[in-house]
């Protein structure tokens, strides 16, 4: 191992047992990941969970709330002055006043809450506090992790081998052409770079936007550039006919010089200030966009969520290992929009997850983790209703499409209210995956967030969910005992 990477791996070490004394002896705290694929609710998920620990409203599966043992959450200011703060006030600002959904998380961002409660009882007794730090990150980075032990040859080769995927063709034939244009071997030319990094952008463009949005293909960043729009760093691609030795001053000794700097100044610092350093993490998933999309994306999304789990950092919790080398105990998994079904097809959709994670959760079990899966609605947009069909009477939800959205030919104007039958998961997880349930039959279109209004007292109303306090039960519910 090189003398910078047993260095870098030191000062981690470091500063993770730091942290982790000053947390085991001091003051406790317990560090959450929130993340997950291209829309898959992250951020309306943690503007939930502080909204639901502020204000603590009535959850019955979370048990210090139920138990009445919560006193009081706050938000204190962050550990890390270096990450942007998650901007809690203007998220729920934007669900409950302007009743739309806030922005996607294209960026890290974090919070600290500061949980006093009660303990539970047993041989220890009285008011006890819990700092919860909680970094909000693009699942797409997680991805990013593979690329650290994976040389520039060998993700070009595997990346072009990706477009042979089912249903890929038409998305990569533009990429695939321009690829021809470009000599690896040729003069090292900083337009041709520019030119050849456009073109795959816009290959990973177009497989967000097509049926595969569950899925993603590294790097991360390329879609979610940040502050590093337009950096060198950012500015590479794969090339085809790679041989085995790579001229320094050819453009694809260029490529690979920046594709080693994207791991070393991207990467690696992801991994080592923030993600190495979680304690438990949850991973919220669009399962029903891929149900409809068909058994492809679904394919596609088994594969990406292992990628996911594998990036992750697991295993049971030693005095050690908390102190030298801390790992995440629980792993949770979340199939979201939960509220876009009937009730009757919840646990036919935690069953699906179940299966896609299945292999994943094996793996991760074995390692000493906890794993969960759940369906949940972090923020519930609908009620559950009926609808005659001639003389059948259908399972529906009911709530407030949002303008243009279309369900067969009506087009909704985001003010009028819909029932809508969605579609029934089948019975048999396995029969998704089969092609039971046929691409575009299922009718989801995106609801806006619920008409919440001020209680008596002028505070913030409750903002409805399902399952949500599961979730954090599973999550944190132990550390509050």
């Amino acid at each position: 191992m090189p003398l910078t990477d047993l260095a870098a791996r030191a000062g981690s070490a470091v500063k993770a047992f730091a942290e982790a004394s000053h947390d085991f002896l001091i003051q406790p705290t317990l560090r959450l990941g929130v993340t997950g694929l291209a829309r898959s609710g992250k951020t309306v998920f943690t503007t939930a969970l502080i909204h639901h620990l502020v204000e603590t409203h009535a959850l019955p599966a979370f048990a210090p709330a139920q138990e009445g043992r919560l006193r009081r959450a706050r938000l204190v200011p962050q550990p890390d002055d270096d990450v942007p703060r998650f901007p809690f006030e203007e998220h729920f600002a934007t669900l409950t006043e302007a009743r739309r959904w806030p922005r996607s998380t294209d960026r890290i961002s974090q919070f600290r809450l500061e949980i006093d409660y009660e303990r539970a009882g047993g041989w220890r007794t009285g008011p006890a506090t819990l700092m919860l730090d909680v970094v909000d990150y693009p699942g797409e980075w997680l991805l990013d992790l593979a690329l650290i032990e994976t040389g520039y040859t060998a993700w070009s080769r595997a990346t072009i081998n990706g477009t042979r995927r089912p249903g890929r063709a038409p998305v990569a034939a533009a990429w695939l052409d321009a690829l021809k244009g470009f000599d690896p071997n040729g003069p090292l030319d900083e337009v041709a770079a520019e030119r050849a990094s456009d073109a795959f952008k816009a290959y990973l463009a177009g497989l967000r936007a097509g049926p595969e949005s569950v899925a993603t293909t590294p790097p991360g960043r390329f879609l979610m550039p940040g502050d590093l729009a337009g950096s060198p760093a950012l500015t590479f691609a794969p090339l085809d006919g790679l041989t085995e030795t790579i001229a320094p001053d050819s453009l694809a000794g260029l490529m690979e010089r920046r594709f080693e700097a994207y791991k070393a100044k991207v990467v690696t610092p992801f991994f080592r200030d923030h993600f190495q350093r979680v304690d438990r993490q949850i991973v919220l998933v669009d399962v029903l966009s891929a149900v409809d999309a068909g058994p492809t994306a679904l394919a596609e999304l088994e594969e990406a969520l292992d990628a996911v789990l594998l990036s992750l950092n697991i295993g049971r919790n030693t005095v050690l290992s908390r102190l030298f080398a801390p790992r995440a105990d629980r792993v949770l998994f979340a199939a979201t929009k939960a509220d876009h079904l009937h009730q009757t097809s919840h646990d036919r959709l935690d069953a699906l997850l179940r299966l896609l994670v299945s292999r994943a959760m094996r793996r991760t079990e074995a390692a000493g983790a906890r794993v969960g899966t759940v369906a949940l609605a972090s923020v519930r947009a609908t009620r559950e209703t009926t609808v005659h069909d001639g003389g059948e009477t259908l399972r529906a939800v009911a709530g407030t499409p949002e303008a243009g959205e279309m369900v067969g030919d009506e087009v909704f104007d985001g003010n009028a209210e819909a029932a809508i039958f969605p579609g029934e998961l089948p019975a048999r997880a396995e029969a998704v995956l089969e092609g039971a349930v046929e691409p575009g039959s299922l009718r989801f279109p995106r609801f806006r967030p619920p008409l919440v209004r001020p209680d008596g007292f002028g505070r913030p109303g409750h903002l409805p969910q399902i399952r949500l306090d599961r979730a954090m039960q599973f999550l944190i519910g132990d550390k509050l005992a």
